[in-house]
């Protein structure tokens, strides 16, 4: 609420000549809301809060001005038009505002002028109302605020507290009486009137996409026991009104429970008994997937059981993400027209996380590459797939990659984030890795042993920190001090696949075994919260491919830079020539964050025969493989100078290879080579006619970490006949979803092998 000074002092400051203090108005401090029958999320009746309560704007003088105020400051770009006359139905409250007066500029209603707050000579026949232009303003979300409950007070968060002993050792925990904090106190709620809608919401606050009937009987056995034992306070708590949450009644379809019908006091005043003949009431949620214990065995096929039509992309953390879809069998992205709290939260569920926390605008979480699938997504809440909404076509409203949707979904606490810890770091995102963990029955902090410690093991200790991407891998922390009493090595031989949510889950030595012991060469990450992702343009090297017979006298550079196969060592320079396979790459950085390269410039490699510096030695494998995985060529594209080629209209290209130019990639430009440049090949001479797998690995070593690393394989297929190449079928090891995890893991065993 407004402070307001006591009269008897802003007359003593008048006198002086001076205005009575009054808070500064922030930019968008009154909040406004949009509500009315059955409308859209950018259209309806006009409310304002003010002093705790919501109130409407009379239509007398508003026009476009005022509507397109009220409209960015609601988060939309611009007004389409008003509505006089209540054309949203009538509001109730006070009237907070008439004629007001805008120029236009302003960035909240109440910097315009109008008569003052609740003064007005209208009746709610005259509300007002907005519609807005759909497409939401870049860098916006929508976000769940522990939105005001009943009277102006804040219900803040849920949680389940286990009954039964077996729900109190599961992690997480999944069923048990539901607890409200309301006012900065936890309180029951009553089971009267609950619904499974109830649970619904409750369950998706938690993280959990679905909700179970509970056997009720056996609780309330439970519940009347507790109430005959004279050692338990639990009868004189519930007479009294503050132990409970009266009533709640949700649809199922709310994104938190503040949104939902909540009555906290009771109905009337305190003659009645608060909660009379009833009991706490108990709810039991279903874990997804990712959160389940193995031994957990699923009731019903549920949709997350099927193949995965919805995927998250380059979130920091785990349950959020650029939300990307799979149609006619290529993955493409959402426009964020129209885009909600409630369509969020479907394909939150759809993942088997709960309820979405934010649906985000504007390509927050980075843009995608490929097609726009589908706009003005409009879920009513119930759907169990994303596919079962009404939506149009991506292409037909003018969407880009800039709209691109994303999503922050509520996931269950499982604990992980207090089992591991930071320390000795010169900021609280970076430090010595040190984990809890069970030595001989007993929770013991100590050291990660460095061996094979790699960027995919930090990836997974910053995701358990709640700390985003891992920027680099550190093997030797002699200059961070661990905690005391800490230091002891606890966990080694740590292998990680990525996508665990704990260093614990990993695949770890059952005894410890470190080969350097403790002290300086424990593992140690530096985390961000923003990371690059390389992506290759499939769909060019496709275009661009051909064979070239190219006589050796032109190869002396390249042969010096290793660019040939070994059999070129033999031959007879300078008569001869080897065959190539050439091609063009692109190189997109669609995450949110430039691509450097790992090293400084200090140890930058100058190339004497092409004429500039290489930052990074292995930046990218061009391979021609038969299909069963094995090499029967590779293109040795030993090292890369990184420069921004083009940038899209907009953006400054930053980064520049000539004259030991700064190397790099900027977020949204692009790194060609093309096909006529030394190197750009593969070497097929020793190849005979077949059909083969050709592909592309760009930072295949893991060396500089990105948000996404299943897109850096490209493959297509080859035919050769001994004359020509056909390429086809090119597409990022990311476009198919079964096989693509499984190839990456196979290509990683493959390579390992042959290095």
């Amino acid at each position: 609420e407004m402070w307001s000074p006591p009269a008897t002092l802003s007359l003593f400051l008048l006198l002086l000549g001076q205005a009575p203090p009054s808070r500064p108005q922030s930019p968008a401090s009154t909040r406004l809301r949009l509500v009315g029958s059955g409308s859209r999320p950018e259209e309806g009746r006009l409310e304002v809060l003010h002093q705790g309560q919501w109130g409407t704007v009379c239509d007398d003088d508003f026009a476009l001005q005022e509507a397109t105020v009220a409209c960015r400051q609601l988060g939309f770009e611009a007004a389409l038009t008003w509505a006089h006359s209540a054309k949203y139905g009538q509001g109730e409250g006070p009237i907070w505002l008439d004629n007001v007066h805008c120029a236009g500029t302003e960035s909240s209603l109440d910097q315009c002028g109008s008569n003052g707050w609740g003064v007005s000579d209208c009746s709610h026949s005259e509300d007002v109302g907005v519609v807005c232009h759909p497409q939401r303003q870049r860098g916006l979300s929508e976000k769940v605020s522990n939105a005001l409950g009943p009277q102006g007070r804040r219900l803040e968060e849920v949680r389940l507290k286990p009954i039964l002993a077996s729900a109190r050792r599961r992690s997480p925990v999944t069923e048990g009486a539901v607890e409200v904090k309301y006012e900065g106190h936890w309180r029951q709620v009553c089971d009267q009137g609950w619904t499974m809608n109830n649970s619904r919401v409750v369950c998706g606050m938690l993280g959990f996409p679905s909700e179970l009937p509970v056997n009720s009987h056996y609780y309330r056995k439970v519940w009347n026991l507790k109430m005959k034992d004279p050692k338990y306070r639990l009868k004189s708590l519930t007479n009294k009104n503050s132990f409970w949450i009266h009533r709640v009644n949700c649809l199922g379809t709310e994104p938190h429970m503040a949104k939902c019908q909540v009555q906290v006091a009771p109905a009337q005043a305190k003659l009645h008994p608060a909660c009379p003949g009833g009991m706490h009431a108990v709810v039991s949620c279903v874990a997804g997937p990712r959160f389940r214990s193995p031994k957990v065995k699923p009731r019903r096929k549920e949709p997350w059981a099927e193949e995965p039509k919805v995927r998250l992309r380059s979130g920091a953390q785990v349950g959020e993400g650029r939300v990307e879809v799979l149609m006619n069998r290529q993955w493409g992205t959402i426009c964020d027209h129209r885009w909600n709290l409630i369509s969020a939260s479907v394909v939150c569920r759809q993942l088997g996380f709960g309820s979405a926390r934010e649906a985000l605008f504007g390509a927050q979480l980075g843009q995608g590459l490929g097609p726009i699938h589908l706009s003005e997504v409009r879920c009513r809440g119930h759907e169990r797939t994303l596919s079962d909404c009404v939506t149009l076509k991506g292409s037909q409203n003018g969407c880009q990659h800039e709209n691109d949707a994303a999503v922050r979904c509520n996931v269950p606490d499982m604990g992980f984030q207090n089992q591991v810890r930071l320390a000795g770091g010169r900021s609280p995102e970076e430090g010595v890795v040190e984990v809890q963990v069970e030595v001989n029955g007993v929770q013991r902090w100590g050291s990660v042993c460095s061996d094979h410690w790699g960027l995919t093991e930090a990836m997974v200790a910053c995701r358990q920190l709640g700390l985003g991407f891992a920027n680099h891998a550190i093997k030797d922390t002699w200059y961070w001090q661990g905690t005391p009493g800490a230091g002891e090595v606890v966990m080694s031989g740590v292998r990680c696949s990525g996508t665990e949510l704990a260093l614990q889950q990993c695949q770890r030595h059952g005894p410890v075994h470190c080969s350097h012991g403790t002290g300086r060469f424990s593992a140690g990450v530096s985390c961000s919260d923003s990371a690059p992702d390389l992506v290759m343009n499939a769909r060019l090297v496709q275009e661009t491919a051909y064979l070239e017979d190219r006589p050796l006298s032109l190869l002396y550079c390249a042969h010096e830079e290793n660019c040939l196969s070994q059999s070129a060592d033999r031959m007879d320079w300078p008569y001869g020539h080897r065959r190539l396979l050439r091609f063009s790459t692109q190189i997109y950085n669609l995450g949110r964050a430039d691509f450097r390269p790992k090293t400084g410039r200090h140890s930058w490699i100058w190339h004497q025969c092409h004429r500039h510096y290489h930052s990074i030695e292995v930046f990218t494998h061009y391979d021609l493989l038969t299909l069963n995985g094995s090499k029967v060529a590779e293109g040795h594209k030993a090292s890369f100078c990184l420069e921004d080629t083009n940038c899209p209209t907009g953006l400054q290209r930053r980064y520049a290879c000539a004259n030991f130019g700064e190397q790099g990639v900027t977020v949204g430009c692009w790194d060609t080579y093309r096909h006529d440049i030394d190197c750009q090949w593969v070497d097929i001479t020793d190849v005979g006619p077949g059909d083969y797998f050709f592909q592309v690995v760009v930072n295949p070593k893991y060396e500089v970490a990105e948000s996404d690393f299943s897109n850096n394989m490209m493959r297509c297929r080859c035919k050769y006949d001994g004359h020509r190449v056909w390429l086809h079928n090119c597409h990022t090891g990311d476009s198919y979803p079964a096989d693509a995890e499984h190839s990456l893991e196979q290509e990683q065993r493959l390579r390992n092998n042959l290095i």
